[in-house]
């Protein structure tokens, strides 16, 4: 089956924005962090999850964002790469409610969330 534009793209904006957030940014303060958090490492701190889950959700996080590039070219892995990741969104926001944030912190993980899911349904 042959990959339409928009799949591309979105394998691509998913795949690219959790590299991107996970080997670049992960030090970087921005306004939707949870908690008080200033970096991605204190994120898990806030959310009172263990220190090596940090390492898990990362690893699976930047496997499945690789998995999503190579996806254009090797479409049996989006599917799978996919519903990882919109399950770590579904963690994310549920974290993010723990925390008691405003909705607005959980505006990039439902956009994940829907991507990955519209992703994984065209698969």
């Amino acid at each position: 089956m042959t990959s339409s534009p928009i799949l591309v793209i979105l394998q691509l904006v998913v795949g690219l924005g959790l590299l991107n957030v996970w080997m670049i940014r992960r030090g970087a303060s921005t306004s939707y962090r949870g908690g008080h958090a200033q970096t991605l490492r204190g994120e898990f701190e806030a959310y009172g999850l263990p220190y090596w889950m940090f390492y898990v959700v990362g690893g699976l996080k930047v496997v499945a964002g690789l998995a999503l590039i190579a996806g254009i070219w090797v479409p049996v892995i989006v599917r799978p790469a996919a519903l990882v990741v919109a399950t770590l969104m579904v963690g994310a926001i549920a974290m993010h409610l723990k925390v008691k944030d405003p909705v607005k912190r959980s505006l990039p993980a439902l956009a994940v969330l829907v991507m990955c899911l519209w992703i994984a349904r065209q698969r």
